[in-house]
Formats: structure tokens, sequence, C-alpha cells
């Protein structure tokens, strides 16, 4: 038998048991992940929440995805605890204060806008619980855990004592784990999360399906590149079976259609090119002898921020 596959079978067992020793974990994605990690870790975020585990899905950067689950990606290293967070779009000056009465069994929390600003939509609030601890960790697509960003560079105690699942396939992964599950000839992360999802015998729904397809078909660029291979293509035709839908899901935006091998990509819509001649460069002399602004008109550094009331007095 091939040691690599013995290798991998004998860390999806580990994994396996982990899991099914601990009850809340969190699964942490890399500082700006590719649209395939995203799919993988959605995917896997949600097949856990199926069978009761208590899970976060974390990325220190903001991420934009139409898959499903991708509204659950937080910037916080913490699970589901007991404290109620109720968040909503905010922006400097927008609140004047913070109010909250009690009318018979009901806890009333009252946002005033600041004169002239709009009124709070309550379909933009969101609410969810905090202050929870974590019994394991899975990083995906990481090599290392520097490359996990501020989610580690600021946390870096809560990751001791810890299990950590490290799956991923890239050829420079400083194999950090507890376990670690690393395939650097798999077609994507989202193929091996489909590995792991059948080891740990979770359920596969048309969304979880549909979000590998998708990671699956932009990490290989519709099942052209070099690391396609049998086992790919099994993969997909098991998810077309589970009722995966071929969506075709925004990328993100690339500096360049010239790709590092040399190749040319086009890019998939054209985009207007600005000329230098029409986007004139202040002289930085010119911006020395501008006015200054009136230190006297500045407006003071707390004056912005929301004044919070409790019982009708200011505090």
């Amino acid at each position: 038998m091939n040691p690599i596959n013995v290798n991998q079978d004998q860390s999806l067992s580990r994994i396996a048991d982990i899991v099914a020793k601990k009850n809340s974990g969190v699964i942490i994605l890399p500082a700006n992940p590719s649209p395939d990690t995203v799919a993988a870790g959605t995917s896997l975020y949600l097949s856990l929440l199926k069978i009761g585990k208590t899970v976060a899905l974390i990325c220190s950067s903001a991420v934009d995805s139409e898959l499903t689950g991708a509204d659950k990606i937080q910037n916080s290293l913490s699970v589901n605890g007991d404290s109620l967070v109720i968040s909503f779009p905010y922006s400097d000056g927008a609140i004047d204060k913070v109010d909250y009465n009690i009318q018979a069994n009901n806890f009333n929390l009252i946002i005033c806008p600041r004169p002239g600003q709009p009124k709070l939509d309550p379909s933009q609030v969101k609410y969810n619980y905090t202050g929870g601890s974590f019994d394991f960790i899975i990083t995906l697509d990481a090599p290392n855990l520097n490359s996990l960003g501020e989610i580690y560079q600021n946390n870096q105690t809560q990751f001791q004592g810890k299990d950590i699942i490290n799956i991923d396939r890239h050829l420079t992964n400083g194999y950090f784990g507890s376990v670690n599950l690393v395939n650097k000839t798999v077609s994507s992360i989202s193929e091996l999360i489909f590995k792991v999802i059948q080891t740990l015998r979770l359920e596969i729904d048309k969304d979880i399906a549909t979000n590998l397809y998708a990671g699956i078909a932009v990490s290989t660029n519709n099942f052209i590149s070099y690391s396609v291979n049998a086992n790919t293509f099994e993969t997909v035709a098991h998810l077309l079976r589970l009722g995966a839908t071929k969506k075709t899901f925004r990328k993100p935006a690339q500096p360049s259609p010239f790709m590092a091998s040399g190749s040319f990509q086009p890019p998939s819509s054209p985009q207007p090119v600005k000329s230098k001649e029409s986007q004139p460069v202040k002289p930085i002399e010119a911006i020395e002898m501008e006015p200054q602004p009136d230190e006297k008109k500045t407006t003071p550094q707390d004056w912005l921020k929301p004044k919070i009331f409790r019982g009708g007095g200011l505090i």
C-alpha cells in the first residue's frame, strides 16, 4: 500500500477520534482565503453543526462570498457561549445614545440615531452568542500558524493545550498540528474536506454538496488543471448525485490576467482602463502649502461616540 495513503488514513482516523470526543471547536481560515478555502470551510462548518457540535467559522479577513454559510464567518476567536451579542452596521457619528428599559417581562434596548442620520434597519440586525470555550482547532489551507493572521497573532495563548487539526495541501506546510492531514497532490482543499466529511460520516446535503463542487471547480479552473485526476472526478460525480448545483460564483478580482506560469487568462469581464493623464498627481509641495484646519474647530474625539444610558441616567 502507498505510504502516503497509509499516513492519510491514519490522520483521518485521528481526526474522527478528536471530533467524536470533543464537543466544541473552531474552524480557522487563513487571511485572505481563496474561494476554494471558503467553500471547504463552510462545508465542514455546516456538516459539524448537523451532528450538534458547537463550532465557529473564523477568519481575520472580511470574506465576501455567495456560498451557503459564508455569512457565518466571524473575525474573533470564540464560540457560542451565554452572552447575547446584537450587531448591526455602524459608522462614526451614526448613533446618538443607547438606552434600555424593562416593561412587564420585556427588556427593551433602545438605540437612538443622531439627528440627521438614518434610523437602524431591523433587517440588518444580527444576533449570536459569545463567551464560550472550545476544545479543538481546525486550520484549513494554512501552511503555518502565522498565515492565520491576527486570529493567531493576537490569541497565541488560546492555541496552547488545544488539539490542532492541520488540513492543507501546501508544499511548504510546517506540520504544526497535533494531527496533520497534508496532501500535496490533491486538486483542492474542498476535495480533501469531502474526504474528511465522509470519514466522519457526516451528512452532505444539497448546500454542502454545492459548496464543495464550487470549491473544486474554481480551484481546478473547471477541472482542467494538472492536479485533476480520477479521484477528483469520482468526488465530483458523488457531489452531483447528492444534489450539487453547478453555479458560477464570483471570484476575487485579479491584479493581472498574466499568471505566474507565464500563461494568459482573459479577464472574466472587461474593465475600463483609466489613463494616467486623467489622474493628475498633486505635488507634495502644493499639499504642504495648503491651509490646515483650525484646531479649535476640531470635533472632540469622543463627540461621535454613542452615549450609554441606564435607567434614564447618563453613564
